[in-house]
This record gives C-alpha cells, sequence and structure tokens, in this order.
C-alpha cells in the first residue's frame, strides 16, 4: 500500500511513439523509406494537435498525461502504406530513431506505442517482436510497455513475452482505433500503480479467417468478448485475425487474453473462445462471386447504388491498386451509371492535368506493376475534375492523402485516378472531385472492409467480388513456405 501510495505521488515519465506497417510478402511493391515519408513521417517533438491513423497511443497519452500532471515525451511517428517487403535499411532506420528517441527520454517508467504486428523486413520476419525486444533492454524490467496492434497481425511469442500489455483493434472496419488506445492506456496506468498485474495468454485456432464485424457471425462473437471484459479478473481479449498474405510463422487466427494476477482464467477463457470460433468455421469460409457474376447480381437489384468490393486490388492489403480486371469488364460490358475508384496511375494523373479539364485524350490506364494488376486498359477519356485530394479515414477524424487526382469520364462511367497508393475507405474520394456515387447504379471501390463504415450508408447492396488481384482469397493458391501447418481452410 505504502508503494502505491508512493508510486502516485512520483512524477511519472511517459514515452509514446509509432511505427507501424502491414507487409504483404506476395506484393510486387518494394517498401523503402520514402513510403513511409509518402505517408505519415514524423520526428520526435513534430506531432500534430491532431490524431493520425498510427498515433492514437501519442495522441490519448498527451490528454490523460496533461490531466494527471505526468511528463510526456513524444518519440518518432512512422506509417507507410501496406506493401511488399520492407527494405532492411527502411526498416532498421526507422526502429534505430525511435530507439534513440526513447534512450535520450530515459528513464521513463511507461512506454505507449502505435504498432502494426504484421511489418516483414528483410533479415527481420517480426520486426515488432524485435523493436519490442530492444525496447526492454533499454527500459528494464520494472517500466511497463503496452501496444496497440492491428488485428491483422502476426502475434509472436516474442511480441507477447516483452511487452506487458498488447491491446488489437476489435472493429473491422477499424472504427475504434481510438478506444483502444485509451484502454491501453488505462490499463497501462493501472499496471504501473500496481493496482493490476497482466498476465497474458495465447490460445491459436489453427486457422486462417477473415473476420469483418460488419456483419454475423463475427459481430455477436466480439460483443460477447467485450462483455467478458472487466469481469472475473479478465482485463482484455483481442481477437488476433492474422494477416493471410503474410508469409511466416506467426500468421494465423490466436486469441488473447490478459487476466489480473493468476494466468489460469485467461488460459481457460483463451481456450473455449478459440474453440467458440473454431466452431463457427462453416460460416466464416469466403465464397464472392466472380466479376460477371458480382455485375450480374448488381444489376438484377432494384435499388441503387449497388456497391461491389475489389477487395483483390485493395492497396490497404498491400496491393498495387492499379489493377484493370474489374474496370475491363465495366467498359466491355458497356454499363451505364458506374463510378469506380481508386486506381492509382501517378503518370496517367500527371497526363490529365497537364490536358486540363474538359480535354479529350487517350491514355493507357492501369495494369503497370506486372500479372496482379492485368494488362494497361487504352481509352478515349473526359477530364471532368482535376484536384489534390484528401479523403476521411472514418478513424475518429483521421484523413489519408490520395495526392493528385483526375476524374475521368469514359463512355458511361466515371473513374477516380489517383497519384498517391491507397485504398477506398469514404465516399468523399468521389463527391470531392464532383462524382456522386449515391446516383450511380454500381459503384465499384477499391477496399476489402474499410470501406464499409461509409459506403454502408448508401449502398442497396455490398457485393464483395472474387477479382483477380495480388491479395487472392483462395489462400491454397499462395505459395506459403514459412507458416505453420496444418492451417484451415488449406490443410
Amino acid at each position: 500500500m505504502l508503494r502505491r501510495r508512493l508510486h502516485e505521488r512520483l512524477c511519472v515519465r511517459v514515452f509514446a511513439a509509432s511505427l507501424s506497417c502491414e507487409t504483404n510478402t506476395f506484393s510486387p511493391i518494394p517498401t523503402g523509406l520514402a513510403a513511409f515519408h509518402e505517408r505519415v513521417y514524423l520526428p520526435a517533438g513534430t506531432h500534430p494537435e491532431a490524431m493520425t491513423h498510427c498515433s492514437a497511443p501519442l495522441w490519448v497519452a498527451r490528454q490523460r498525461c496533461r490531466e494527471w500532471g505526468w511528463e510526456l515525451v513524444e518519440g518518432l511517428v512512422a506509417s507507410a502504406m501496406p506493401g511488399g517487403t520492407t527494405t532492411r535499411l527502411a526498416y532498421e532506420a526507422l526502429r534505430d530513431e525511435l530507439l534513440d528517441d526513447l534512450r535520450a527520454a530515459l528513464p521513463v517508467n511507461l512506454v505507449l506505442l502505435g504498432l502494426h504486428g504484421a511489418m516483414v523486413a528483410d533479415g527481420y520476419d517480426d520486426c515488432e517482436g524485435d523493436l519490442l525486444q530492444r525496447v526492454r533492454a533499454l527500459v528494464g524490467p520494472q517500466a511497463v510497455i503496452g501496444a496497440t496492434l492491428d488485428p491483422h497481425c502476426h502475434l509472436s511469442a516474442q511480441m507477447v513475452a516483452q511487452a506487458d500489455l498488447l491491446i488489437a483493434f476489435k472493429e473491422y472496419p477499424h472504427t475504434d482505433i481510438l478506444e483502444r488506445a485509451q484502454e491501453l492506456l488505462e490499463l497501462g496506468h493501472a499496471a504501473l500503480l500496481g493496482r493490476v498485474r497482466p498476465r497474458a495468454s495465447v490460445a491459436d485456432c489453427g486457422m486462417i479467417a477473415v473476420l469483418p464485424t460488419s456483419r454475423e457471425p463475427v459481430r455477436g462473437f466480439v460483443d460477447r468478448l467485450q462483455a467478458l471484459e472487466g469481469r472475473d479478473a479478465i482485463l482484455s481479449i483481442s481477437v488476433v485475425h492474422g494477416f493471410p498474405w503474410g508469409d511466416v510463422a506467426d500468421m494465423g487466427t490466436k486469441l488473447l487474453v490478459y487476466s489480473d494476477g493468476d494466468a489460469a482464467p485467461g488460459w481457460a477463457l483463451a481456450q473455449a473462445l478459440a474453440a467458440e470460433l473454431n466452431g463457427l468455421r462453416a460460416s466464416l469460409r469466403l465464397s464472392y462471386p466472380d466479376v460477371d457474376t458480382a455485375l450480374d447480381q448488381a444489376l438484377a437489384c432494384t435499388g441503387a447504388p449497388v456497391v461491389l468490393a475489389d477487395s483483390a486490388d485493395n492497396a490497404g492489403g498491400g496491393a498495387p491498386g492499379d489493377a484493370t480486371f474489374v474496370l475491363r469488364r465495366l467498359l466491355q460490358r458497356r454499363l451505364p451509371s458506374c463510378a469506380l475508384g481508386p486506381l492509382c496511375d501517378p503518370m496517367a494523373v500527371r497526363l490529365a492535368f497537364a490536358a486540363g479539364v474538359g480535354a479529350q485524350l487517350r491514355l493507357r490506364i492501369g495494369g503497370k506493376l506486372g500479372p496482379v494488376s492485368g494488362d494497361p486498359l487504352d481509352a478515349l477519356c473526359t477530364v471532368r475534375a482535376l484536384r489534390p485530394a484528401m479523403q476521411m479515414s472514418g478513424l475518429a477524424g483521421t484523413s489519408t492523402p490520395l495526392g493528385d487526382c483526375a476524374l475521368l469520364q469514359i463512355e458511361g462511367m466515371e473513374l477516380v485516378l489517383s497519384s498517391v497508393r491507397c485504398q477506398g475507405i469514404d465516399t468523399d474520394l468521389f463527391t470531392q472531385l464532383g462524382c456522386e456515387p449515391k446516383d450511380k447504379k454500381i459503384v465499384v471501390v477499391k477496399s476489402s472492409q474499410h470501406f464499409h463504415a461509409s459506403f454502408a450508408r448508401i449502398a442497396a447492396e455490398i457485393i464483395y467480388v472474387d477479382s483477380p488481384g495480388a491479395l487472392c482469397t483462395d489462400f491454397s493458391l499462395l505459395a506459403y513456405r514459412k507458416i505453420s501447418r496444418p492451417k484451415w481452410p488449406i490443410d
């Protein structure tokens, strides 16, 4: 009790930083330093007042430390768009910059990190485990280390061993980033003051799953998890979906449970929840229509718009974002009143800007990055709008840059071209360029799930399309070499 009172009176020193990237090891796009500088690169002490998508722990710590009178040292915040394997140079440079920031802040009592959990670099299959081990070596065993994770992470034994708390977002789409950062800080605060002693338990489901919380059975499963937190010594429960397009030993779906003081109740609950999730396998299996079947279904729908998710070309999963497979079929079938975006093609955007609004020109669109992108599409285009654009991410008011964008009219459809590779998240990727998706019959958005929160507000129906691309949903076709086996549904 005396120790707790003394602890509460002492000046607590907190360090917060972020290093975040999701790696698709099957993607043809290497992730270098430029990818971080293009998206989010904020050296220590330069983070703006507004929260960025990867910096929720820092932003929450900033608010709470003011309230509690604690001292906060803000380190590097860096994030890249998901892509292929991160270069060794990029990872080591950013890791060492973050560690140098921490070293300069020592001694610290609490470390809060915004991580992804599926970052893979040349020579490092477990970047987060490597980083957390080095953080622990610097701060010592008495400091509390906590991190938020994307549920599409690879939860490694190293990560669990080196951190006191790992909290994954519960929602997919990830609309609860701020709430999970608040949860992390509250539990970290309690652990620092000795009010709780988090003990981690992990259960491996032996499966690869896609777990959207926008529909059942995952919605009900996650709701039940949250109802269990705070009861019977259970502090926190995270469902780790895993990232199927990362070929590393720790890839897969897992349950992570933190219990207070005694690991036994957490272990029992983790095993029970893993068994329950395994029992849902039949309803979790992906079964999407191919492109033409999806278009037929859209045309048969009496309402509008029908939103088609081109998930295989989702830049948010490391895809190039320039695949032409769905675009080509829309044009070949001469379907009226359609919109598609965002398709990344910096060269075509540059030519559209040179031509100007109202110009007609022939452009070679997309298909630039290899077989997963399809063949380039040649079309006569009318330039309808040009502007640098951002889209709201739906994540606590944060936004994502699209770069210079062009709205092109090609026969009966409108196409949003971006110069920055990014998935579709919000309807404003269309509306800010003068295209009204709610007035279209078919809207194709290059995204797997993060579009749902925004587009569900206008959609008469949403169809997930089994299109070709870098994010193949038939996992048996992926050339895995490192994952642990067996894994349902490929075994």
